[in-house]
């Protein structure tokens, strides 16, 4: 009997010539146009090194070394060997009619590459998912259990390698994908065709570099459809557009909140739409919410350090409050990036006597670097030097590169299901809220940047007392006394939770530390509503993150109410709410505003 999964030769439908013969005469047009862009555009960046990544050194240490304990390496293979001869032989009796023995490998359920019933139902789908994943299983384990290597290097060979294990996926190929198959034979080929078109398309936006089309960005319009709870702009300067929305009750609490997001993007994540906003959820609770959005640098502000942020970002977004609700003391939220310069401005300000932010909370914020994740393979004197040298030349880092540089993070999800979708089935994107905010993304000031990562992420001068100066002013974390919340998440790959938990171990004050489940984004962004990932909490804070976690109770559902608890419990006093422009600041445009609307390329 014919397998329901297998592409049936009747099924295959011709593709029309005349039809055919057009779309090349495109292709063959628009691929010319691509590659003079390209050529153009490498000859006024200039010519990048053979591998500004360093990759080549590390994998020649790591071979080096392997090659050091033979043994070691022999035993590797003789077990893929006899996992792979096992492979067949269950093979060969499915073939045959006879009942196999279970899967030698199989696939976590959470892997959508092969969700597909002929990876499990076909014969030789299986024998092929099994072959890959074995192969994959083979390659980590031999690159992981090198002897000898220091940590930086063998964290480059195991990203690298698993982004090498991703690339080889066989869902990412025509012949090994049974659902592209199977399209192929249903369209008669014109899936490939529309694929083309697409992968073109996506060469013309990058202007000759691939910028893969994640989502229908036509979809959404920023202070439209995302990014629409009612406020006004009521300050603004060259680094940012602070907003203030409307109030939803009648009183609010005395202390207005600050929310301070990172400039890596944009800051509408908390305000992407009504049901999962964090601001609507906020107002909704009696707080007067203050959102920085910060500009889209261009060569202008190239200048721009960390000083000014904090200067002209947090400071004289403190300034602008007081001037709007006529209250000093403030509560403050940092996101990310956002709670790093938080922490770092509340240390200038224990240094200079300035008690105005009254409580802080830290979103995935990192204040120890020392295992700051998978993003310190990016961070090593080659490739800092190459980016500044791309700085130097710009004034400011494309939104684009540090974009790819986070997609590659989860690349199975970011990258390999968008070149099946959209090249091998050749479907349109879909229309997801989401990633129309990943694909916005922002570019960096050269100063700003090169500090940050040379400060923060290569040298950890942040955690030393008076290791950096900002203003003259030598930074002291421990001198920081505020209470702070920190809330991080179990699966983050950008801030790892045992990294940012050693954050409650530096700052001086009653810190209070909460684990969500989930992601750098999905674990944040988590409305009570939504009834999705639980939550730890532990009163304790002893020194190591895994006695936290040993100590923890988990509670099921948002953390956000735990959060609104905390922060009602240091201030209940209510005030009359503030209308935007009620004080001493006139709305300038409404929210959302106009700078988080410039897109970078």
């Amino acid at each position: 009997m014919a397998d329901p999964n297998t592409p049936d030769a009747a099924a295959f439908r011709l593709p029309d010539p005349a039809e055919l013969g057009r779309s090349m005469a495109d292709i063959a047009e628009r691929s010319q146009r691509i590659v003079g862009e390209f050529l153009k555009r490498q000859a006024e960046d200039g010519v990048a090194p053979p591998d500004p990544l360093n990759i080549a050194g590390a994998f020649l240490e790591m071979t080096a070394r392997m090659m050091a304990n033979p043994a070691k390496l022999m035993q590797a293979q003789i077990g893929y060997w006899q996992d792979y001869m096992s492979l067949w032989q269950n093979t060969a009796k499915r073939m045959m009619g006879l009942e196999a023995a279970p899967p030698i490998i199989d696939s976590d359920p959470k892997d959508r590459r092969f969700k597909d019933g002929a990876w499990k139902e076909n014969d030789v789908f299986d024998f092929i998912k099994q072959s890959y994943l074995l192969s994959a299983r083979f390659i980590q384990d031999v690159v992981t259990h090198v002897d000898g290597l220091d940590a930086p290097t063998a964290q480059k060979v195991d990203f690298y390698a698993r982004q090498f294990v991703d690339a080889m996926s066989p869902s990412n190929f025509l012949l090994t994908n049974p659902e592209v198959l199977r399209k192929t034979a249903e369209t008669g080929g014109e899936n490939l065709l529309k694929g083309l078109h697409n992968l073109l398309a996506d060469l013309e936006r990058g202007k000759g570099k691939l910028h893969i089309k994640m989502t229908d960005t036509d979809a959404f319009k920023i202070g439209e459809n995302i990014a629409v709870s009612p406020g006004k702009v009521v300050y603004q300067n060259d680094l940012l557009q602070l907003i203030q929305y409307a109030p939803a009750t009648e009183k609010v609490l005395r202390r207005p909140l600050l929310i301070v997001p990172p400039w890596i993007n944009k800051f509408y994540i908390l305000d992407l739409r009504p049901k999962n906003s964090l601001v609507r959820w906020a107002v909704a609770q009696g707080h007067t919410v203050f959102v920085v959005s910060w500009v889209n640098p261009d060569e202008r502000l190239s200048e721009k350090n960390f000083e000014n942020y904090m200067q002209e970002g947090i400071l004289d977004a403190l300034t602008a409050i007081e001037a709007a609700t006529g209250e000093s003391g403030i509560n403050a939220i940092g996101y990310c990036l956002g709670g790093t310069l938080l922490a770092s401005t509340l240390a200038w300000m224990a240094a200079h006597g300035d008690d105005r932010i009254k409580s802080a909370t830290f979103f995935v914020t990192l204040l120890d670097f020392r295992e700051s994740g998978e993003l310190r393979v990016f961070i090593d004197e080659e490739q800092i030097k190459m980016l500044e040298d791309k700085m130097s030349k710009r004034g400011y880092l494309e939104g684009s590169e540090m974009a790819t540089t986070f997609n590659m993070l989860r690349a199975n999800d970011l990258i390999w299901s968008f070149v099946v979708n959209n090249y091998l089935m050749g479907n349109d994107p879909f229309p997801f809220d989401l990633l129309y905010w990943n694909s916005d993304s922002t570019r960096m000031p050269a100063a700003m940047h090169s500090f940050y990562l040379r400060n923060m992420y290569q040298e950890n001068r942040l955690i030393e007392p008076g290791g950096i100066e900002l203003g003259g002013t030598p930074i002291d974390l421990s001198t920081v006394k505020v209470p702070a919340y920190f809330l991080s998440t179990r699966e983050d790959h950008i801030a790892p939770w045992r990294a940012t938990y050693r954050g409650t171990q530096v700052l001086g004050g009653p810190n209070r530390f909460v684990l969500a489940a989930s992601g750098h984004i999905a674990g944040v962004v988590n409305p009570p509503e939504g009834g999705k990932y639980s939550h730890w909490i532990n009163s304790e804070l002893p020194a190591e993150p895994e006695a936290w976690f040993a100590g923890a109770t988990e509670i099921s559902g948002s953390w956000w109410p735990d959060w609104q608890r905390w922060i009602t419990a240091l201030d209940k006093l209510q005030v009359k709410a503030r209308v935007p422009g009620d004080g001493k600041l006139a709305p300038i445009e409404d929210a959302p505003g106009s700078y988080v609307k410039v897109r970078a390329n």
